[in-house]
């Protein structure tokens, strides 16, 4: 039997995501349609062996409930949210409900961090895990990037031949190799005896309960406390793939992560997609496509509206007539009047932009020149203070008047504009 942990941390993690996190949480969020943890659910029902699925962070379990009770019920597998009383870490959360983790004496369990996004090759990870022999205790999911971009991630100096890890840094300063953390793992069970020594250690250097900088004492990292010290005894392996794997960090990684799994569904699921011209009941051509592009059912899209390529469009949504719309999510409810222009952009819930305005953003996918590239996930403000360009954000609720441009713009929710923004954020 196996089991698999989905972390997804709280609502004081995803602060370069609002305004998006502001209304749903961040994992909740939808790309091509569905949450984008329910992705990482979907890989993990492809398993036959995994049996059950914890979900473990600190949202309050009513922002957790709806979604945890739809996923049982479509895919017929028992699946838990484990709350925090406080943030633990990345480590702690499993330590605290590792009770739950053993329960059924799983044989391995696989770890997923939520804000990662992949074709997750899990089947194959697991295998590679138990070829290693009975001193793997954990495997890691590797990719490679440029050696620029290895310092924002978990580095890893490993033999190929084996896929032994010899070396492990978490964000170095810098460069140590050009293999880095995915996120995904398989672990044994074993693992556990090791958070309990740093846990014990831990309660003997603390007074009451907490360490000075306001965690708790049960808070314990899963990069720095388990892996750094686990590389190069022999016990800590990985795994390099070649398939597409990014991390969903701030809004623009969200339209490419879109794009991503939008291609992974055309492969392996293309009933979802609206990849060819949408027909109506009489036969007739509802609208033009061009692929890869995901239409819910419900939503209202007029005959003349072109719509394509890598845009999602969510429940209730209203598509005007002459309507183009580009790389952009559209999200529920929202109401896109005619003749206007959506490019490289986010459509809150709710939101409604007017007739002939055009709504646009700057694209931040990886360099395609640079082998290896990954998202950039750049910071608001660059060293100047100005806006870096990014892709335009609409919040929930917002409203755009007719013939308004809003460019390289975030808005926050409940907004009524009242004239055309470029490079700003509206409070």
């Amino acid at each position: 039997m196996l089991k698999a942990v989905i972390l997804i941390g709280g609502p004081q993690k995803g602060t370069r995501f609002r305004p998006l996190s502001l209304d749903v949480p961040k994992p909740l969020f939808p790309i091509v349609g569905r949450p984008i943890i329910q992705h990482h659910i979907e890989s993990c029902t492809a398993m036959k062996d995994v049996k059950e699925i914890l979900i473990i962070g600190y949202y309050p379990p009513a922002q957790m409930s709806h979604f945890i009770s739809d996923m049982q019920n479509l895919y017929e597998i028992n699946i838990r949210y484990l709350q925090e009383f406080t943030a633990l870490g990345t480590a702690g959360g499993m330590y605290h409900f590792r009770d739950q983790i053993r329960a059924g004496n799983p044989s391995a369990f696989f770890i997923l961090n939520g804000d990662v996004c992949a074709d997750f090759p899990l089947q194959e990870l697991y295998h590679f895990h138990k070829s290693r022999g009975p001193d793997a205790l954990i495997s890691i999911m590797s990719t490679e990037a440029t050696k620029q971009q290895s310092l924002h991630y978990g580095c890893l100096v490993l033999d190929k031949h084996t896929g032994v890890v010899n070396h492990y840094v978490e964000k170095p300063s810098s460069f140590v190799a050009s293999f880095i953390n995915c996120g995904v793992y398989v672990c044994t069970t074993d693992v556990f005896p090791m958070m309990a020594t740093i846990f014990h250690s831990k309660q003997q250097d603390f007074a009451g309960f907490n360490n000075g900088s306001g965690k708790d004492q049960g808070h314990i990292q899963w990069e720095q406390e388990i892996l750094t010290p686990l590389a190069g005894t022999g016990k800590l392996f990985a795994l390099p793939v070649t398939k597409w794997w990014s991390q969903i960090k701030t809004a623009g990684s969200a339209i490419y992560a879109n794009r991503h799994y939008l291609a992974l569904y055309r492969a392996t699921r293309p009933e979802c997609l609206a990849n060819n011209d949408l027909k109506s009941m009489n036969g007739s051509v509802s609208c033009t496509v061009y692929p890869d592009v995901f239409i819910h059912p419900s939503a209202s899209v007029h005959p003349d509206a072109i719509i394509g390529p890598n845009v999602s469009i969510g429940a209730g949504c209203t598509i005007g007539a002459g309507v183009r719309i580009r790389e952009s999510i559209i999200l529920d409810n929202a109401v896109i009047n005619d003749h206007t222009l959506v490019l490289h952009s986010i459509i809150g819930r709710g939101s409604v932009v007017g007739a002939w305005a055009r709504v646009e953003g700057t694209p931040s996918d990886p360099d395609p020149n640079k082998p290896f590239a990954k998202m950039d996930n750049l910071p608001l403000f660059n060293s100047d203070g100005r806006l870096n360009p990014s892709i335009t954000i609409i919040g929930c609720c917002v409203t755009v008047p007719a013939e308004k441009i809003l460019l390289n713009s975030i808005v926050l929710p409940h907004k009524e504009l009242n004239r055309s923004f470029k490079n700003e954020i509206i409070l």
